[in-house]
C-alpha cells in the first residue's frame, strides 16, 4: 500500500500582468495557507517522505513550505508544470519504492483530474488543497486509473 497526496500550489499573485505564468509568486492568501497547511498535514499524523513539484515559483515556493515542516528535500519536476491528469500519475509511477507516502504539488485541472483517475471521485480542488489517496500497489510503477481511494481532500477552508 501506498499514499499519494496531491497538491495544488497555493493561492497566487497576479498583479502584474507583465510577469511569466511560470514566474509568479505566492500572494499574503498564499503566503499564510501553505505554511498553515503543511502543518496541520504533519500535525494529522501524515509521514511524509518525498516531496516532488512543479518547477512554477508559486508550486515551489507551496512545496518548500512542506518541505520546512516535515524537514525534507523538494524534488524538482519540470513535467509537473501545466500537467495533464495522465502526465501527474505517471511521474508517480516513476517514484522510488522505497518511498511509502509522496507528494507532489502542481497546478489544476490536472491536480483534480489526476484524483479523478486515480480514485473515480471528482473532488472541487481549490488553491493549496491536497487531497489524500491510498494506493492499492506495492510499487509505484504499478499505479493506474482506478487503483487508488480518497482518504481525505484538506483545503485552507475546511
Amino acid at each position: 500500500m501506498k499514499t499519494l497526496l496531491l497538491a495544488r500550489h497555493a493561492k497566487s499573485d497576479w498583479r502584474d500582468p507583465s510577469e511569466r505564468d511560470h514566474d509568479r509568486p505566492l500572494d499574503a492568501r498564499g503566503l499564510r495557507d501553505a505554511p498553515s497547511m503543511a502543518v496541520r498535514l504533519r500535525d494529522d499524523g501524515v509521514r511524509l517522505q518525498h516531496i516532488a513539484s512543479s518547477t512554477a515559483l508559486r508550486a515551489r515556493s507551496t512545496a518548500d513550505e512542506y518541505a520546512a515542516a516535515f524537514r525534507l528535500e523538494v524534488a524538482d519536476e519540470p513535467s509537473l508544470y501545466a500537467a495533464s491528469a495522465r502526465t501527474i500519475l505517471a511521474v508517480a509511477g516513476t517514484l522510488t519504492d522505497d518511498v511509502d507516502v509522496a507528494m507532489l504539488v502542481g497546478h489544476n485541472p490536472g491536480m483534480a483530474g489526476a484524483v479523478t483517475e486515480l480514485t473515480g471521485e471528482f473532488v472541487s480542488f481549490p488553491t493549496c488543497a491536497v487531497a489524500e489517496c491510498a494506493v492499492d500497489v506495492d510499487s509505484w510503477a504499478e499505479l493506474i486509473e482506478g487503483s487508488g481511494r480518497l482518504l481525505a481532500l484538506r483545503t485552507p477552508r475546511s
